[in-house]
């Protein structure tokens, strides 16, 4: 894979939410989440200066169908 088509599978981070086992997961733009159990959001204490950042998406290297629409 070139590095344009790894850098076409990074993703802004536009939200984040709790799934049902209280895992934080980041909502990506593709449509895609992401688990983020090891870098939650409050971590840091900045976690609506998360949102934009850019996260490899596994699941558009993957071809996964949309998480959310």
């Amino acid at each position: 894979m070139s590095g344009a088509e790894a850098n076409d599978m990074e993703q802004p981070i536009t939200g984040f939410h709790l799934d049902e086992e209280n895992d934080w997961v980041a909502e990506l733009a593709c449509g895609h989440f992401q688990h983020v159990r090891h870098k939650p959001p409050w971590l840091s204490g900045r976690g609506s200066s998360l949102l934009g950042q850019r996260l490899n998406c596994r699941k558009c290297e993957s071809g996964a169908p949309l998480d959310r629409n």
